[in-house]
Order: structure tokens, then sequence, then C-alpha cells
């Protein structure tokens, strides 16, 4: 149904939402879907039914990968079209274009695993795992592919560019004397286009107030593919969210990559929480970790008490840090 080779009155992403929640939901079921598709994407003759089911594996990969038995398998039938002259004629996306981002995706999905949490994917998350094939972007993307992207543009960068670029841009409009700086919202229209630039690699130029940088910055973080503090370490957040020593230890523990773009920010927010300015934007050390709070952490449950609960703990956890973690060593660095 989805590669067209079935009528369906279904919307085709309401079929990739059923294939990938069953996978997602039933491990067991994986390797099954993946064998399918390979084998429907082998001596395929139909072009829109072959592109449209490489297009379904690398929405599947989104979620999950295959289990170790079957990894071999997939990683060398993916590999075996990453050459360029094995494109077929006609296709309007090339296999090898399809298979370089397959192959991309299966092996963080190794890393990683899974998509986390305990909520079943969306239609939305569906959408952004197939747009993002075609037209990839630094925003629902995880570090390490936003570095990917920006490497042949900016080789020498050890920071993402849209999280420095942005965060100057706050500064540079004076964000640090602008009340409710973080709280009051950007003109949505406004953040809509500096999003579209930015996915251009267009510097922005010409925002009409530091609003509108600050809540595509909140943004770039809040839709990162894996929490900026990986899940793996939410819960020794949550459960030592006032005590600086064991705040400190866990940033130290931190996946290099996360660790240095989570310091970037604490040190962002700390020019924030200075006495001078926190006079003037309204915003101090607790308000600013109760917005960036929920863009760091994120938990996973789906109890509304303990949503409530943690909450409050997440912004003690941030609050920890803007106070106590010495980010010096940030300095200079993009």
């Amino acid at each position: 149904m989805y590669m067209g080779d079935r009528k369906s009155r279904i919307a085709s992403n309401a079929v990739a939402l059923e294939i990938v929640t069953k996978g997602w939901t039933a491990p067991a079921l994986r390797d099954e879907i993946f064998i399918q598709l390979t084998r429907q994407t082998t001596e395929n003759t139909k072009i829109e039914s072959l592109q449209r089911g490489w297009e379904l594996l690398g929405i599947c990969l989104y979620f999950f990968p295959p289990t170790l038995r079957f990894y071999s398998y997939l990683d060398g039938f993916i590999s075996r079209h990453l050459d360029y002259t094995c494109d077929i004629p006609g296709l309007q996306v090339p296999i090898s274009h399809f298979a370089i981002l397959c192959q991309r995706r299966l092996n963080r999905a190794l890393q990683t695993g899974a998509k986390k949490g305990v909520r079943k994917p969306s239609i939305d998350e569906v959408e952004q795992a197939k747009k993002s094939i075609f037209h990839p972007s630094m925003f629902g993307s995880c570090l390490e592919d936003v570095m990917i992207m920006q490497k042949e543009r900016y080789p020498e960068r050890v920071l993402p560019w849209i999280q420095t670029i942005l965060s100057e841009e706050v500064l540079r409009l004076n964000g640090a004397k602008t009340e409710g700086i973080f709280r009051v919202p950007g003109d949505i229209d406004e953040v809509n286009a500096l999003k579209i630039r930015c996915d251009q690699w267009i510097l922005p130029s010409d925002c009409p107030d530091p609003h509108v940088p600050a809540s595509l910055l909140k943004l770039w973080y809040r839709e990162l593919y894996q929490p900026l503090i990986p899940s793996e370490f939410y819960q020794e957040c949550i459960d030592n969210f006032a005590d600086p020593e064991v705040a400190m230890s866990i940033v130290n523990r931190l996946p290099e990559m996360n660790r240095l773009v989570l310091c970037y920010l604490l040190r962002f927010l700390q020019v924030f929480a200075a006495v001078e300015n926190a006079s003037v934007t309204k915003m101090d050390v607790n308000n600013l970790a109760m917005v960036m709070a929920p863009n760091c952490l994120r938990c996973e449950s789906e109890d509304p008490k303990i949503i409530f609960e943690n909450t409050r703990k997440e912004m003690g956890f941030l609050r920890t840090l803007i106070q106590h973690l010495d980010t010096s060593f940030m300095e200079g660095v993009v």
C-alpha cells in the first residue's frame, strides 16, 4: 500500500505510521519488516514503487534498528547501493541518495537503539522522518547528523553552527537587556522565516527583535532527535537535582558532543542570569531554568503526576548547573 502496488484510501503517511508503530512496539517484528523491504526493493522494475520502498526503509530506520542477527545482511544490502553508478535512470531521487541516508540511520540506530520514550510514534514524527530524507534539516536531527551537514562548510567548527549563530544573534540584538527574553515568544511568521533561512545556511541579519532568534534557538534544542541530556542520564539528574557535585559529574560523563553543546548553552544562560541583566529582563536563574529545562531534559513517562513532579526537579537540575558549573573553558569555542 505504501509503495503504491496496492490501491488504498488510507494516506501514505498513515500507512507508514501503522508500520513503524508495529515495529517500534514489537521488536520481534522488526527483522520481518526489513526483510520484506529488502525483498520489495530487489529487482523491482516499477520506478515509483522502488523509490517509495527505499523511502519507507529510511523512515523505519529513523524509528528502530534491526536485530544484531539481521544487521550484517541489511548493512550489506544498503552498501551495495551506495555507488551512484548503480543508480537506475528515471528515478527522481537516486537510490544512492537513499542508501547513504539509510546507512547513516542504520549505524545511528544500532548505537542508540529504537526511538526512546513510552509515547508511540506520531504522524508528525513520520512526516519529519520522511521530509528529512529529501531535505535534511538541522531541526529534528541528532547532533552527529547536524555536524555532518556542516562539515563541508565549516570543517573547523566543533559546535553546531546553528547553535552559535542564533545565540550570537540574540546577544547582538541586545537580548541580555530585553524584558522577558526566552519567555516572550517571537512572532511566529518571523520565526518560521528565520528557520527556513537557517536551513539554507543564510546568516540571520534582519530579525526585528531578539525574541525571534531566542524562540528559534529554544525550538532547535527542543526538537533534537535525542534530548541534549540523553535519556539514560535522566533519572540520575532528577534524583540529584540539588547536588552540585553530582550534577557536574553527570555533565562530565555525557557524550563529548552533548557535553560541549550543553556547556555552551550553560555559559550563554549564565550571561542572562547575571544580576545586572536579570534585573532588566525579569528573567533570573529560576525563570531561565524553568523555560530552558524542557529543552534539555525529556520525561519519558506518560503519568501526569510523574510529569508534574519531575518538572520541578528538571528545573532544579538546570538551575544548579547554571549556578555552579564552571564554563570558562568554553571561552572562544565555536
